[in-house]
């Protein structure tokens, strides 16, 4: 058989997803945060669009649930969060039929209402000097705070002091070997060691050690309470960890009485000395979601006073459209009109959505709203989304970088999905795994005697939780808390301590 070219004409089907398409996906995954900053990038380039202040719903009626972020009269060119009721109070102004005379002393009058801080006087006659004390100065890193105490410090035992502040970690240690930084600087390791006792006397105790004990000593020796027993206490910290009292009682020479208030002063320290001025690295969540009780029930409102009600300026297209333009300028207004009208149809389709999923959630969970977290039952993204006659996958854009805020605290909504153990009587939903976490941990704050793995499976099942010892060991690892061993050694560490 020969080969050669010829033309095939073929039929075949394929899910093409337009960019517009793959812009609502995107939308739909973004927190309140992250949308406002693409709301932003669109009106700086979009002519026609035009924002005009956001405030928070507070729309108060028991069919407060499917809050919507679109006013369905004016749903082809407005995105409209709704506004805040007492904004006209807010900016009000100086009233002009104030009788308030021209040499009213406002001063005299806001002493009665403000704090003597608020009003930046000093407590006395006119003449006081200002409170310099308020602007205190605070060091933006545990280096910079070391590095000003070095000031008055000169010479090579200085520089390489400086040198030692800028290597600590961000909790006070030093990582680097001193022979290390003695063959870095080209210095003797005897002037490397004098930079480091320097480092090691300034504030606060602690800093420069190499090690917890050395941190440890450190910070004894500035509280005057590095005392030969102190000292073989810091010592032997491994059997301290373990509980062998009787063992440091022989080695520092003491009886119980002093034993615990040696602990007490270790506990009094510091272990990561440095970490008081660390950055701090979590960002603050904004809800995306408020859930507030009403009545027997509770409704579900976006929180909207991140985001601006965004309008089409018909007018703005009008004069642009009736002007002398070429064809390339039509078509880029086209485009213009028709990506605005798209962006606040997507903006209100996402609303919709995200109301949706979240009132299914609260509808599943509506136990958790009452109860809180030994109520929570077993979700998944299928069961949500076969309730509201949606794709899964929808449902966890959804549910993807989102907070609730409910008069129980802030969570994110993945918190609410989540396996679980079937109930102890074999009948009814079960239990989620946050369920029996918030159990477990119930009844090991409670426990007056140490319990064991199979004690606490046991009063679960009394809950009507139906684990298995395996079970609570899981549960009570991923929460940090030790073992019956571990917190039995603990509490004869607190009993003498």
């Amino acid at each position: 058989m020969g080969l050669g070219p010829r033309l095939d004409i073929r039929q075949t089907q394929a899910l093409v997803m337009t960019p517009q398409l793959q812009q609502a996906i995107k939308l739909l995954a973004l927190s309140n945060l992250e949308l406002e900053a693409v709301i932003a990038e669109e009106l700086a380039k979009n002519p026609l669009l035009e924002a005009q202040g956001g405030g928070e719903d507070e729309s108060d009626g028991p069919d407060a649930a499917p809050v919507s972020q679109m006013d369905d009269s004016d749903s082809d060119e407005s995105y409209d969060p709704p506004d805040d009721p007492g904004a006209d109070e807010l900016i009000t102004g100086h009233d002009a039929r104030d009788e308030t005379p021209m040499d009213f002393d406002w001063q005299d009058q806001a002493s009665e209402t403000d704090s003597f801080t608020d009003l930046g006087g000093s407590g006395g006659g006119e003449g006081e000097a200002f409170d310099f004390d308020r602007l205190e100065y605070k060091a933006a890193s545990l280096a910079e705070h070391l590095i000003d105490q070095l000031h008055g410090a000169s010479g090579p035992v200085g520089e390489i002091a400086r040198m030692i502040a800028e290597l600590l970690d961000e909790t006070g240690y030093l990582l680097v070997p001193v022979a290390d930084i003695a063959t870095g600087t080209g210095a003797p390791t005897a002037l490397v060691e004098q930079g480091l006792v320097l480092v090691q006397s300034l504030d606060p105790a602690g800093v420069g050690a190499r090690n917890l004990a050395e941190c440890l000593a450190l910070q004894a020796k500035a509280a005057d309470r590095y005392d030969p027993a102190m000292a073989r206490l810091i010592d032997n910290l491994d059997l301290l960890s373990k509980g062998r009292m009787n063992d440091l009682k022989r080695i520092c020479g003491v009886d119980d009485e002093d034993l615990g208030d040696m602990i007490r002063e270790l506990r009094a320290y510091d272990p990561k000395p440095g970490c008081q001025f660390a950055r701090d690295g979590s960002e603050a969540v904004t809800p995306d979601v408020f859930v507030r009780r009403v009545g027997s029930g509770f409704a579900v409102e976006l929180n909207n006073a991140t985001l601006p009600r965004l309008i089409v300026n018909r007018r703005y297209y009008q004069e642009l459209r009736s002007g002398p333009q070429d064809k390339a300028s039509k078509a880029w207004l086209g485009d213009c009109l028709q990506t605005a009208n798209w962006l606040i149809k997507a903006l209100d389709q996402r609303a919709r959505t995200i109301v949706k999923v979240v009132s299914e959630i609260v509808k599943t969970q509506q136990g958790f709203f009452e109860s809180g977290a030994e109520a929570l039952k077993p979700l998944t993204l299928r069961q949500v989304a076969d309730a509201i006659e949606m794709h899964e996958s929808t449902v966890s854009r959804v549910t993807s970088n989102k907070y609730l805020l409910c008069e129980r605290g802030l969570f994110e909504l993945k918190y609410f999905f989540g396996s679980g153990v079937a109930s102890s009587d074999g009948e009814g939903e079960g239990a989620s795994a946050e369920a029996v976490k918030s159990a477990i941990r119930d009844i090991i704050e409670r426990e007056t005697e140490i319990l064991s793995d199979d004690a606490i499976a046991a009063l679960l099942k009394q809950r009507g939780f139906d684990c298995a010892r395996r079970t609570v060991v899981k549960y009570r690892e991923s929460m940090g808390m030790g073992s019956s061993v571990q917190r039995r050694r603990q509490r004869k560490i607190a009993g003498l301590g």
